[in-house]
């Protein structure tokens, strides 16, 4: 549904019901997805992969994800399809148990195509239906379903160290229960889509685009979104991947510790994406993503040269300040876009997972011929990229800004 159609259907307050059923799946899909870099060391000990090996499955499974969510979200936009919701947690569900049974490197990565393709069909749809339930506070509702999805993704370590871990491989079978219970859910939230008039098919004549925004001005402030995106999930693709790692080598922490700091760290990654969203509605969005990229700077510098102690404290501050610009960022994009809002998302969500992915790839391969140290001394200087917030639009047009 376009947002225009979206606006004239929405309800007037927010469906608190509806945004935190959404947010649940989000945590539900997010832990999933977790779980496969939170598996690393357990994938690297049985099929002893190397780094690039490492990297390359986390590339597979993100690309797939990364190709798909645009498109899809273009498609829902002008044919919203409520149901497909539960399909693609069916599809992460598929993608859980092939990793868990999995009997060789090529088997893992089929496994990750098919969690990226359940992360590709979620994402455009639900942020949908948390925008529909927002009441008009789309900073809010989107930090509300994006925290979820940060949960999830803190929840990943935890569950590997202490449900996976001691079980091996196999113990990824266990969170089956977890994608049974999301397939419930999302069945429902597509009921709620249907029976409020959500799902018919929206007007030819909405505009694509902000009314008093030319085409060329709408371009660069989306090149422009998708470069301060480029530098904050390069960066935390380093963490997602390859903190446990880092954590190891330079401390010589065991797995499950490592594990424990990992969760710690994306704990405050969901605390700031809670903050991020409401504050962009009181400050303005630009003032968040300005902040929250660039502001980190002077602690990501440090942090590759931080004893233990001062290393946890330095993740959680970075964690927690990058991920608040999210929320604003899709929120700012499906502003610019108003009658685009599955597309934007999609593309949003496409494309950290696509340059996560390739960001991963070729970091693995880095630290094989370098070291994860040095990974993370290099990846400490992309926040200077948050500078190019000053170039975006500054228009009282944009709800927010």
């Amino acid at each position: 549904m376009t947002q225009t159609a979206a606006m004239n259907t929405a309800p007037a307050t927010t469906v608190v019901s509806v945004l935190g059923a959404a947010s649940v799946c989000h945590l539900l899909n997010d832990l999933m997805q977790a779980l496969l870099p939170a598996s690393y060391p357990i994938f690297q000990d049985e099929f002893g992969l190397s780094f690039a090996q490492v990297g390359l499955l986390t590339f597979v499974y993100q690309i797939t994800a990364s190709l798909f969510q645009p498109f899809i979200g273009l498609y829902t936009d002008r044919h919203p399809l409520p149901y497909s919701l539960p399909v693609g947690m069916a599809s992460s569900l598929a993608g859980l148990m092939t990793l868990a049974y999995a009997p060789n490197f090529v088997v893992l990565l089929i496994g990750g195509v098919l969690l990226g393709l359940g992360s590709a069909i979620f994402h455009p749809e639900s942020s949908r239906i948390a925008r529909l339930a927002s009441g008009g506070r789309h900073g809010l509702a989107q930090s509300v379903f994006q925290v979820g999805g940060n949960f999830g993704s803190a929840l990943g370590p935890l569950a590997a160290a202490f449900i996976v871990l001691p079980r091996g491989q196999a113990g990824l079978a266990w969170f089956a229960l977890a994608a049974l219970a999301g397939i419930a859910i999302l069945t429902a939230l597509g009921r709620w889509y249907e029976r409020n008039g959500h799902a018919k098919k929206p007007s030819s004549t909405a505009p694509a685009r902000h009314p008093n925004l030319s085409r060329g001005q709408v371009s660069k402030a989306m090149t422009i979104l998708l470069a301060l995106l480029f530098s904050k999930y390069i960066y935390l693709g380093s963490f997602t991947s390859y903190y446990i790692f880092f954590m190891m080598e330079r401390f010589g922490l065991s797995t499950q510790t490592a594990q424990v700091y990992q969760f710690v760290l994306f704990a405050a990654v969901a605390a700031g994406t809670v903050a991020g969203g409401p504050i962009g509605d009181r400050v303005g969005r630009k003032v968040v993503i300005w902040v929250s990229i660039l502001g980190v700077l002077p602690f990501t510098l440090l942090l590759p040269y931080a004893g233990l102690t001062l290393t946890a404290v330095l993740s959680v501050v970075i964690g927690f300040v990058m991920s608040s610009a999210f929320p604003a960022i899709v929120v700012y994009g499906q502003e610019l876009m108003p009658g685009r809002v599955g597309m934007v998302s999609g593309l949003f969500f496409g494309f950290i997972f696509g340059i996560g992915g390739i960001g991963a790839a070729l970091l693995g391969i880095l630290a094989d011929y370098t070291s994860i140290g040095f990974v993370f001394r290099v990846c400490a200087f992309l926040p200077v990229l948050g500078i190019l917030a000053a170039f975006l639009p500054s228009t009282r047009m944009l709800k927010g800004d």
